[in-house]
C-alpha cells in the first residue's frame, strides 16, 4: 500500500486552508541545516520515504532541536539508525515545533460500503484506549462538525481545563470541514488520511503530522471543486416500481405436480390472498397446478411479476428466459451467503441478458394488499400507509403479521435478501416519493450501496426507522452466512442516523413499536419540547427516569404555576411533584385524573411528548373488571383529542396479568383515538426518541 510523502501531503492541504508549520526539505542529512537556516527553533526532523509510513515507531522524527545544525546532527544520527534497520529514507523535512496545545485527530477512513468516513478524536489516551472518537460520513456542514466535537467525552478539554485557556474551536471545525473537502476530491483515491496530531489552542489550528494512504499512489487534485462521480451518480429518475407492488399479472416458477414445496406454497397464498390478476405457473409439461394454468416458460408468461424457486445451480437459466417480465424475485438461497460467488455472479449477468430487474436472491417476496401482492399465509391485512423494505423474509413477515396484530396497516413490503441487483437505497428512493407511503422502516445486513443508501435517506423526506443486523463481532458473523453481508463499524450508523434524521433502533419491537408511534403521530406539528412522564407508583417513576435518560430523552421540571394547579387537583400530598409524576391510578381511582392534570401541566408549559403509563396488574388484583382500565384509557384517549399538539402515548406495564382479551380491548381503544401502546418503558423511550429524531430533528 502506498503512502504519499508527508511534505507532499502537507503542501497539498495548505490549499484548503489548513495550517502546517513551516518547513523545508533535504534530500541528504548534510543538506538538513542549510534548508533549516531560514526557520524558527524549535526545530523537529522527520525522514520521509519507503517503510517510513509510521515514523515515529522507526525512530524517524527528533523533537526539540535548537538550531538547524542541531537539526543536521540529527538528521544524520537518525540516517545511521535507519540504515541500520534497512531502511534508506528519500529524504528529511525539518519543520519550526508548533507550540504546545491539545492535541486532536482529525483523519478519513474508506468504508466498503459507505465510502469516505470522517474521524475526530482527542489524543493520547483518549483515542488509543478509550476509543473516544465521533464519526460523520462526508460531506459533512458546519454544524456536523461541531456536533462531533461536542459528542466527545474529553470535549471539556477543549473549553480549558484547569486554568488552560480555551481552543479556538471554530479553527477546529475548519479543519474538520477542510478534511471533508479533501476527501470528497480525492473520490477512491485514498484508504487512509490522518492528519494527527492537530495542535489546538486559542489562536487555532496546526497539523504537525500527515499521512495519506491507498492502493497504489493516490492522485492529489487541485483544491476547488469536490464534485465527484462517486457524490452524483445516484442522481437520475427514481425507478418505477409500480408494477412491483400491484402487478397485472404473477407467474410462480418452482411448483411442483408431485410434492409440495415453496412454488405451491406461494401459489395457495395469491389464491388465499384473493389476487385478481393473472396467475399462472411455469412448468414444461404440465397443464395446472393447484388449479392454476401453467405456462411452459417465463417467456410467454405475460407477466409483470415472476417468483423463483427452484435450486440456486437452476436460477440463472429461468432468469434468461424471462425476457418482458420487468421484475424478476429469486426467493433461492445458496449463492455469496453459502460461499457460491460464482452462482451469484451468474444470476447478475442472466438478469442483464433478460433486461429484468432482479430481486434478491435469498429472500420471501413482496406483500401490498392494495395491490394484491402477498408471500404471506392467510387474509391480506388491510392497506395502510407503512412501507418495510428488508434483507430478510422471514423477519420482514414477523413485522407484518406482528405490526397488524398491533393496528398496523401497510403499504408496500418488499424482501431484497443478497440485494444482488435492485438494493435497500433504490428502492427507498421510490418508496420516499410514493404518495401511499407515510413512513418507511428497514432490516439491513448489509446495504450493498451504503453510499446510495446515505444520499436516499438525506434526500428521503419521509421519517425512517432503520434495524441493522450483524453490529456486533457474532452479528456479523451471522449476517455473512444469512445474506453474505458485511456491514462496517457499528458506529458508522449511529452517524448515518444523526446526519440523515434516521432513528436506529437495537430490535424487532423497536422497529415495529417506531412505526406504530409514526403512523399515529406522524401527521401531528408539535409545540414544546421535552417528555412528561405521568403514572403510578414512586419505584416506577425511578425507573422510568432512568429509562428516558438512557434514551437521551430530557424531562424538563415544572414552573411554579403548574405546581400550583397539580395542588388545586390534590395531588402532591405525600409525593413530590416532579417530572415523572407520580399519580394515583387504579380501579377505584378517577379515570380523568390524569388527562386533568396533565392538561394543567400543559397550561403552564408546552411538551412534545406525554408518556401516561398504568399497572395493569393493579386492576385486577384490587378489582375484578377491566372496565374502570378501559375508562382509564378512553380517558387517555380524550386527552389526546384535546391536545392535537401534544403526542399522547400509553403504557400498559404488567399487561400479561390482565384477562385474555383485555389488553386487546384497551389498544383498540387507545389506537382509534391516535394513541400508540407498549407494553414497557424501555418501548416507549425508544418509540419517542424515534420520533423526536425522524420528526422533530432531535439527537
Amino acid at each position: 500500500m502506498s503512502h504519499v510523502p508527508e511534505h507532499q501531503v502537507k503542501a497539498w492541504i495548505s490549499g484548503f486552508g489548513v495550517r502546517v508549520p513551516r518547513g523545508a526539505t533535504a534530500s541528504a542529512p548534510a543538506e538538513v541545516g542549510a534548508a533549516a537556516a531560514g526557520l524558527t527553533p524549535p526545530l523537529v526532523v522527520k525522514a520521509f520515504g519507503p517503510g517510513l509510513l509510521h515514523k515515529s515507531d522507526a525512530g524517524a522524527v527528533r523533537l526539540g532541536l535548537g538550531s538547524p545544525g542541531t537539526a543536521a546532527e540529527a538528521a544524520t544520527q537518525m540516517h545511521r539508525a535507519l540504515a541500520d534497520k534497512g531502511i534508506v529514507p528519500a529524504g528529511f523535512l525539518v519543520e519550526e515545533q508548533a507550540e504546545p496545545g491539545v492535541e486532536v485527530i482529525v483523519g478519513a477512513v474508506r468504508d466498503p460500503a459507505f465510502g469516505p468516513v470522517l474521524v475526530a478524536g482527542l489524543g493520547g489516551v483518549w483515542t488509543e484506549v478509550l476509543r473516544d472518537t465521533a464519526l460523520r460520513l462526508a460531506p459533512i456542514t458546519a454544524d456536523d462538525a461541531r456536533a462531533m466535537l461536542a459528542e466527545l467525552r474529553g470535549s471539556a478539554l477543549l473549553d480549558g481545563f484547569r486554568g488552560r485557556p480555551a481552543v479556538d474551536r471554530d479553527a477546529l471545525v475548519g479543519v474538520l470541514l477542510a478534511m471533508s473537502d479533501m476527501v470528497t476530491a480525492l473520490g477512491a483515491e485514498f484508504e487512509e488520511f490522518e492528519l494527527n496530531p492537530v495542535i489546538c489552542g486559542p489562536a487555532g489550528a496546526v497539523a504537525v503530522d500527515a499521512r495519506l494512504v491507498g492502493g497504489d499512489a493516490p492522485a492529489l487534485p487541485a483544491p476547488g471543486g469536490t464534485e465527484t462521480a462517486a457524490a452524483s451518480r445516484h442522481e437520475g429518475p427514481v425507478t418505477d416500481f409500480d408494477r412491483l407492488f400491484a402487478p397485472r399479472g404473477v407467474a410462480v416458477v418452482g411448483a411442483s405436480t408431485k410434492r409440495p414445496n415453496f412454488g405451491n406454497m406461494f401459489l395457495t397464498f395469491y389464491r388465499a390472498a384473493g389476487y385478481q390478476g393473472r396467475l399462472v405457473t411455469v412448468h414444461p409439461s404440465a397443464e395446472e397446478i393447484d388449479g392454476v394454468p401453467c405456462v411452459p416458460s417465463l417467456a410467454g408468461a405475460d407477466v409483470d411479476y415472476a417468483l423463483v424457486a427452484v435450486p440456486a445451480k437452476q436460477c440463472a437459466e429461468v432468469v434468461r428466459q424471462a425476457a418482458g417480465v420487468p421484475f424478476v424475485q429469486v426467493m433461492s438461497g445458496g449463492f455469496g451467503e453459502m460461499g457460491e460467488p460464482e452462482l451469484e455472479a451468474d444470476l447478475a449477468e442472466a438478469a442483464r441478458e433478460a433486461g429484468v430487474r432482479l430481486l434478491g436472491p435469498n429472500c420471501m417476496g413482496v406483500y401490498s394488499p392494495a395491490g394484491g401482492q402477498t408471500f404471506l399465509g392467510g387474509e391480506p391485512g388491510r392497506p395502510g400507509r407503512i412501507a418495510v423494505i428488508s434483507q430478510s423474509g422471514g423477519l420482514a413477515g414477523e413485522v407484518v403479521k406482528v405490526g397488524e396484530r398491533r393496528g398496523l396497516a401497510f403499504s408496500k413490503v418488499a424482501t431484497v435478501g443478497n440485494s444482488l441487483d435492485v438494493t435497500p437505497a433504490e428502492l427507498l428512493r421510490y418508496l420516499a416519493a410514493d404518495d401511499g407511503t407515510s413512513a418507511i422502516g428497514l432490516y439491513l445486513e448489509d446495504p450493498r450501496d451504503g453510499r446510495g443508501l446515505f444520499e436516499a435517506l438525506r434526500a428521503a423526506g419521509r421519517p425512517v426507522v432503520a434495524l441493522v443486523g450483524g453490529r456486533s463481532e457474532q452479528g456479523r458473523t451471522a449476517a455473512a452466512s444469512h445474506t453474505g453481508g458485511m456491514i462496517g463499524d457499528d458506529r458508522i450508523w449511529t452517524a448515518l442516523g444523526v446526519q440523515t434524521r434516521t432513528a436506529v433502533v437495537r430490535s424487532q419491537d423497536d422497529l415495529i413499536g417506531a412505526l406504530d408511534a409514526l403512523d399515529l403521530h406522524g401527521h401531528r406539528t408539535v409545540r414544546g419540547d421535552g417528555v412528561l412522564v405521568i403514572g403510578p407508583s414512586g419505584g416506577a417513576s425511578v425507573l422510568a427516569a432512568d429509562v428516558f435518560d438512557g434514551a437521551s430523552l430530557a424531562l424538563p421540571g415544572f414552573p411554579g404555576a403548574a405546581v400550583d394547579a397539580l395542588r388545586a387537583l390534590g395531588l402532591g400530598a405525600g409525593s413530590s411533584l416532579a417530572n415523572p409524576l407520580e399519580i394515583p391510578v387504579g380501579p377505584r381511582g378517577n379515570p380523568d385524573l390524569v388527562r386533568d392534570a396533565v392538561a394543567a401541566i400543559l397550561a403552564h408549559r408546552a411538551f412534545s411528548d406525554v408518556v401516561a403509563h398504568v399497572n395493569v396488574q393493579s386492576f385486577f388484583t384490587f378489582g375484578d373488571s377491566a372496565d374502570p382500565l378501559v375508562a382509564y384509557t378512553r380517558a387517555v384517549g380524550r386527552l389526546q383529542a384535546e391536545t392535537p399538539d401534544t403526542r399522547i402515548t400509553l403504557v400498559v406495564r404488567n399487561a400479561e396479568c390482565a384477562p385474555p382479551g383485555v389488553e386487546d380491548r384497551v389498544r383498540a381503544v387507545a389506537r382509534a383515538a391516535g394513541v400508540p401502546v407498549y407494553r414497557s418503558m424501555e418501548a416507549a423511550a425508544s418509540a419517542v426518541a424515534a420520533m423526536r429524531r425522524t420528526l422533530d430533528g432531535t439527537s
